[in-house]
């Protein structure tokens, strides 16, 4: 039997994705594993913030709608690897929605990039190696606020904790000659800007490369301050 051309084949949306019975369980269960492990919130909230900031930054960057919603599908699914442990958690994740989008019938080259964007999505290890790659990258390490703290006692908060608690509202803008921005408004009170970068100077780093692969300039800015 030959194989049915791509465009005569039904395409494997979001909605779908998102509505997977093994999506939802995947996801619940990877942010319990982090909520053992004491780190802030990588669920659904998580999931969704960075789908819809991975469409946002590809479609600025001018993909098809298509590319935008596979990129949407590789950010809900980028984080589930955490089910089995954090570490190695984007190699085990791009097993895991191989898996599940293989079943739901996405087709091989509509996968492959998928997995690369997974795979490559945590700093020190990954790179990014795509416009989608490069999306997801931006998306993730925006996402810092004070909803994602999973610590109910302030007394024992770590420095994970403070910096979120911290982080009063963030949000990614796009500025004129490509440049994408990543704002935050900090409440020294909890951590310091310091504390910050202590913490998330690898992670903006990894922010500046992904914007480099996109053709942007990546700014940073804290309390009104810019840098850069």
């Amino acid at each position: 039997m030959s194989e049915i051309p791509l465009d005569a084949r039904h395409a494997i949306t979001l909605r779908e994705v998102k509505a997977n019975p093994k999506v939802q369980a995947l996801i619940v269960g990877a942010n319990e594993v982090m909520r053992a492990m004491g780190y802030t919130e990588h669920g659904h909230r998580h999931a969704g913030v960075v789908s819809t900031i991975t469409r946002q930054i590809l479609e600025r960057n001018g993909a098809s709608a298509r590319d935008a919603e596979l990129g949407q599908i590789a950010a809900y699914l980028h984080d589930i690897g955490n089910v089995i442990n954090r570490v190695d958690h984007p190699i085990s994740g791009a097993g895991l929605a191989y898996q599940i989008l293989t079943e739901m019938g996405m087709p091989p080259e509509e996968v492959a990039p998928i997995l690369g964007a997974i795979g490559n999505h945590e700093e020190l290890v990954g790179t990014p190696i795509s416009a989608m790659s490069a999306a997801l990258i931006i998306a993730d390490k925006s996402d810092v606020h004070y909803s994602r703290v999973q610590n109910p006692i302030l007394e024992t908060y770590d420095i994970h904790d403070r910096v979120n608690a911290a982080v009063q509202k963030s949000r990614v803008e796009f500025g004129e000659a490509n440049e994408i921005k990543l704002v935050l408004d900090i409440d020294i009170s909890f951590a310091t800007v310091m504390e910050y970068f202590e913490i998330f100077l690898t992670r903006m780093v990894m922010c500046r490369k992904a914007a480099d692969v996109l053709g942007f300039r990546f700014a940073l800015n804290v309390n009104g301050t810019e840098l850069e």
